[in-house]
């Protein structure tokens, strides 16, 4: 008996509509889980750009000023320190949604900056901090500094205080705005006093940050000029910024207000967006993962059904000397054909999704993923689903023979 008069013995009691309806439950659920994986992918490209709404890696942490701190002496008793103490540091190091925590280090001396432009010059008193370079979301090839060695001291502003000054000082007097470009060819110089010394060097701005509202430079110059003009000793950092690791987790929220701590910003919300995106995003994947588990025990069931009603085929089969996996090769190929169907329908629908919502995406500054991963991903899922598929067709074949 060949091939084909096996195939036209088992096929009567096939149901067209059984295969359908795993065909449609199947679609469903790998469609749902591609096209939620794929947009999870291109709006994460969003939130990983430090200028979008949603960004949410790095909170910066102070304490919060009550009553008059500092106003009377190094600070007020009633108001409490507003600095973190090493067990404070420690505290917030060693919670769950914190992935590593850095220090700002303040300049303990005085800083005058002063810019000479034109034969006119201005200047004016100001604060310089460090952090380590890790926490910086600009890298300036020229961001190093050598005490003695180094022709000028690097400086990183806050794009808030260009705009400041662009648009609010500069429109209020008159003078020129600048760009971030012309900015950075200004020459500037720094004079360093104090411990008795005092001492000029040049500095230029090499790059703006979107993440600090701070004058930053080097921690090699800081470390070298607290040393040489500092006249106490190092003291503890006011403000901390705290790489995070779940960004919106509602523990954060809680243990801050708890501990009276304060965000820079508005970077805490912008987590919960990011937070709440994650939390759909895993949702709507379990349910397209769920419903694709219910359309895998959909096929089991209507074959089991399917052999039931054919039990006396198969083993009229086995009398005449076909062996399991002759008689489950034909149910096999039915299964590829259907799955085969079923990823490249869901893939389809997976790149039309992503197709659609990319032009508001590059609308906000930002280019999809590629949907490569997302295409494995969806390959990977279909061929464990088809391995169970054929494995459970051959176990249940095997079972009617040799019952």
């Amino acid at each position: 008996m060949s091939n084909n008069t096996v195939w036209r013995l088992l096929r009567h009691n096939i149901s067209a509509g059984q295969i359908a309806g795993y065909a449609l439950a199947s679609f469903v659920g790998l469609a749902i889980v591609l096209t939620a994986i794929q947009f999870y992918r291109d709006v994460s490209s969003v939130w990983n750009d430090d200028d979008s709404f949603i960004s949410k890696d790095y909170l910066i942490l102070s304490k919060r000023v009550e009553g008059v701190s500092g106003l009377f002496g190094r600070s007020s008793a009633s108001a409490g320190d507003t600095r973190f103490s090493e067990q404070d540091i420690a505290d917030i190091a060693s919670r769950p949604w914190v992935r590593k925590v850095g220090r700002f280090s303040s300049a303990s001396f005085n800083v005058y900056a002063k810019v000479e432009l034109g034969g006119s010059s201005m200047g004016s008193a100001l604060f310089l901090e460090s952090i380590p370079d890790e926490f910086f979301d600009v890298t300036p090839k020229e961001w190093t500094y050598e005490p003695g060695r180094s022709s000028y001291v690097p400086v990183i502003l806050s794009k808030d205080y260009l705009s400041l000054y662009n648009f609010g000082f500069a429109t209020s007097r008159g003078m020129p705005q600048v760009s971030e470009e012309v900015i950075g060819m200004v020459p500037l110089k720094l004079s360093l006093s104090g411990n008795g010394r005092q001492e000029w060097v040049d500095a230029r701005i090499v790059g703006f940050s979107s993440r600090l509202n701070t004058i930053a430079v080097p921690e090699e110059f800081m470390q070298w000029a607290n040393k040489e003009f500092s006249e106490t000793p190092a003291e503890a950092p006011s403000r901390l910024i705290v790489m995070l690791d779940r960004p919106g987790d509602p523990q954060v929220e809680s243990y801050l207000e708890e501990h009276g701590y304060e965000t820079a910003g508005d970077r805490a919300d912008n987590g919960k967006a990011a937070f709440f995106l994650s939390v759909v995003t895993t949702v709507v994947i379990g349910v397209g993962l769920i419903i694709s588990i219910l359309a895998f025990f959909i096929l089991m069931l209507s074959i089991y059904l399917l052999l039931q009603k054919n039990r006396t085929k198969i083993h009229d089969l086995m009398q005449l000397g076909y062996s399991p996996a002759q008689v489950s090769r034909h149910y096999h190929l039915i299964v590829i054909a259907v799955n085969a169907g079923v990823l490249l329908t869901a893939m389809a629908v997976m790149l039309a999704a992503s197709a659609w919502w990319s032009a508001p995406l590059r609308a906000l500054g930002s280019e999809p993923e590629s949907a490569w991963l997302t295409v494995g991903t969806g390959i990977g899922l279909m061929l464990l689903i088809t391995l169970g598929n054929l494995a459970a067709i051959t176990r249940t074949i095997r079972r009617s023979f040799y019952a």
